[in-house]
């Protein structure tokens, strides 16, 4: 962390407000930290935008990567399939935390309507790119 002294802040779940943001089909609730760290970290909660339940073909990312210093997720409700470069399918479920190492590349295949996830990554604003294929095949998992 930079010398820069972070803020305190709160978020209220009874003051939510979610957004659109990198993904259509996607709904964000920013917790406030990119403010209070000056643009070094983002927490957000991300859910299935409501009104477009049931329509699990629009639920998947397409092979990308972030090009961010760190990024993790922990899965609060409902369940989240993705492919990671090298590792393989992952079914993920409450309570289930994941680090993504830097730049790995990935693509969500599919989610249920009602998953949750917090999200947390470093720097706040950073590229993702679209990627065509991955470097390997994924191992069976």
């Amino acid at each position: 962390m930079s010398e820069t002294s972070q803020r305190f802040s709160v978020s209220r779940a009874s003051e939510a407000v979610y957004q659109m943001g990198l993904r259509s089909f996607m709904e964000y609730r920013d917790l406030g930290i990119e403010q209070a760290t000056h643009g070094q970290v983002r927490a957000h909660v991300i859910r299935i935008k409501r009104g477009s339940e049931g329509v699990h073909d629009l639920h998947t990312t397409g092979l990308h990567q972030h090009r961010c210093d760190f990024q993790m997720f922990y899965v609060l409700s409902g369940w989240i399939k993705l492919v990671y470069e090298g590792h393989g399918e992952h079914t993920f479920h409450p309570g289930d935390c994941v680090l993504q190492p830097a730049g790995i590349v990935h693509n969500e295949l599919e989610c249920s309507d009602d998953v949750e996830i917090l999200e947390i990554y470093s720097p706040a604003v950073h590229e993702t790119v679209k990627v065509e294929a991955m470097a390997e095949a994924p191992a069976a998992r």
